[in-house]
């Protein structure tokens, strides 16, 4: 073959040919391994002869170059063996997509360390093909680089000085910030610490079971079952177990054998509705409202309660197209506003409460009276996150912030309370309970006894019982820190006096409140509950980092803002599957406890399969801590 054979090849910065010229003109070996991943990094031996030829030929190149510098290209010449397993863009072989393969087939940091490589080759080839013209040319070019650098640095030292001065002079001249007025420009640096300070104790200095209000074990079980990771822990737990209120299983000494298993038993809600609702999974999606979440945060959490068959609560935000998209069930939140079911003075309008129950979708009304992280304290949503659809959805003006009354006003006894629910009940036809925080059972007694007297239909479908330590994008502190009994405490309370009046069959309990492990939600059942919902769970499984950003509309994940730059990060397509692998992951493991303990499925855990770590580093039964109470004579079945 002669040189005169050997086929040149013009590319501008083509990633290939950079990489093959590279190889062929540094790599002493006899052997030219090919870049190519259909050749499989293998390619025929291209012998010494060839190879030299190659490089005559290349210089050859580079001197007819100098005499075109106006059109510098960066030019390959390859022998023919070669370039017919490197580049046949034109033949639609296995190489026709050459040009792409790095950046679409290469994990990422070989596609980036690729195109480095890439504009490395080429500068120095051109910068060889001027230097051969203009031998001074790299000289030249670092004197100026060299001059051009100490000109931007004597330029950044002058700028920094001059906003040195500028605050200085704000600092001292200012009189609301003492640190501030007292130690010019370094003060600043206080604030800027104890902001970053949150950040360096979650990823630096906070252990995996210290954080608040979700640790770091907590957050990436959820995170490993949404992404159907390896969830398995080695060598042994992190978790301390001898702490006062841990929570231990008992297991068996015989426990279930896995096919005698069985899966989950729906439950009736509502036997005496019109549409009574059959609900097919113990672990749902609680009420987080469209507004303080974002579209596409919606829109994945309806796709994914559809995929794991669980229902999702609209939050008291009013029904969005959003959460009818994916076609799941969805139980309807009726907050202190109304919003979506209200009439222009916020008084509950009948027609528009038939519209919502019209679509089949909706299952269930639950009328909020109180949520856990801000009891006696309605929503909030910030005026930033108030668009003009969550406007049109709610009812309220675009802009504005949208604050509900802390109470329901046409709402001021137990009577009243339960007149709301058969009105609710009767026009919708679905299923109507409600949603409190518990402080004391006095008023819970009280509704028993009314139920009692009005008789046993009259009684709410279920009750949802949200503990002191639950989530929310907004809220007081005081509220959030010191309010409302946790739902360790408020479950068995609740469902005790339920079960003391005798309407334990009859009402139907759900829990919600920072219950996101299986072995919270199976603490739940044991304890009382037949349903449990949560929010910040599914949030994890979104995404969520817990950056506490949610009241700031700065969520950097997409799910608590409606900045659509941050929402671009959250594909609804994919965040989707990681809610329902989260929710059926932490319906399996559950499953696990409850076999461990003996019975065949979750719901027929009881108290007696839960101990309860005390002061001393003991535990003691749960069934001995709370007993199950007697149901009061008047009220026992016949």
């Amino acid at each position: 073959m002669k040189d005169d054979d050997i086929p040149v090849v013009g590319l501008m910065v083509d990633l290939e040919t950079a990489l093959f010229v590279f190889v062929a003109l540094t790599k002493p070996a006899t052997s030219l391994d090919c870049w190519c991943p259909n050749c499989r990094w293998n390619l025929p031996d291209v012998d010494a002869e060839t190879r030299d030829r190659v490089r005559e030929r290349m210089m050859e190149i580079v001197e007819a170059l100098e005499e075109q510098m106006d059109s510098v290209q960066l030019v390959a010449a390859l022998p023919p063996d070669a370039m017919k397993h490197l580049v046949a863009t034109s033949s639609g072989g296995p190489h026709s997509d050459a040009k792409t393969w790095a950046t679409r087939r290469l994990p990422w940091p070989w596609a980036i360390g690729c195109t480095t490589l890439d504009i490395l080759v080429t500068g120095l080839f051109i910068a060889r093909v001027s230097q051969r013209s203009n031998p001074m040319f790299i000289d030249s070019l670092l004197a100026g680089g060299l001059q051009f650098m100490s000109a931007l640095f004597i330029s950044c030292v002058g700028l920094g000085a001059a906003v040195a001065v500028g605050l200085f002079v704000m600092d001292i001249s200012q009189t609301r910030d003492a640190v501030r007025r007292n130690y010019p420009v370094i003060g600043r640096f206080r604030y800027v610490f104890s902001m970053l300070g949150e950040f360096f104790r979650q990823y630096f200095f906070a252990m995996d079971r210290e954080e608040m209000p979700f640790n770091r074990a907590e957050r990436d079980w959820v995170d490993r079952s949404a992404r159907e990771s390896n969830n398995t822990v080695a060598f042994g737990s992190t978790k301390n177990l001898t702490a006062t209120g841990s929570v231990i299983f008992v297991n068996c000494a015989f426990p279930t054998l896995t096919e005698d298993a069985v899966d989950m038993v729906p439950m009736e809600i509502g036997p005496h509705c019109r549409y009574s609702y059959v609900a097919p999974s113990f672990f749902n999606i609680s009420g987080m409202s469209y507004g303080a979440l974002s579209t596409p945060a919606v829109k994945a959490l309806s796709r994914g309660a559809a995929q794991a068959g669980c229902w999702l609560n609209t939050g008291e935000g009013g029904l969005s197209p959003h959460h009818l998209e994916g076609g799941c069930d969805i139980v309807f939140q009726i907050g202190t506003a109304k919003y979506g079911v209200r009439n222009p003075d916020g008084s509950l309008s009948d027609d528009r409460l038939r519209e919502v129950a019209a679509h089949e979708a909706v299952r269930m009304f639950e009328l909020k009276l109180s949520q856990g992280a801000k009891p006696g304290k309605g929503g909030i949503l910030p005026g930033a996150k108030v668009t003009a659809e969550i406007a049109g959805i709610r009812g309220i003006r675009e802009g504005e912030d949208s604050i509900s009354p802390n109470r329901h006003p046409e709402i001021r006894t137990v009577s009243q309370l339960l007149d709301m629910i058969g009105r609710i009940r009767d026009v919708s036809g679905k299923p109507t309970g409600f949603k409190s925080v518990v402080g004391d059972v006095d008023w819970l007694e009280e509704m028993c006894i009314e139920i009692h007297g009005r008789g046993i239909e009259s009684a709410p479908d279920f009750i949802t019982v949200d503990g002191g330590d639950g989530g929310t994008g907004a809220a007081p502190m005081p509220l959030i820190d010191n309010v409302g009994l946790s739902v360790k405490e408020a479950l068995p309370m609740l469902s005790d006096t339920l079960h003391r009046y005798g309407l334990r069959k009859r009402i139907r309990v759900i829990a919600s409140g920072k219950l996101v492990t299986p072995a919270e939600v199976g603490w739940a059942l044991a304890t009382g509950a037949d349903f449990v919902t949560s929010a910040r769970g599914f949030m994890f499984a979104l995404g969520c980092i817990q950056s506490l950003k949610c009241n700031k509309n700065t969520c950097p994940t997409g799910i608590t803002t409606h900045n659509t730059r941050l929402q671009k990060g959250l594909d609804p397509t994919e965040k989707s599957v990681r809610v329902a692998s989260y929710c059926r992951k932490l319906i399996r493991e559950v499953q696990v406890i409850s076999h461990s303990c003996g019975v065949v499925r979750p719901r027929l855990m009881t108290r007696k399969h839960v101990r309860v770590v005390q002061s001393d580093g003991r535990s003691v039964p749960m069934n001995v801590l709370c007993p199950m109470p007697e149901v009061l004579p008047e009220y026992s079945d016949p």
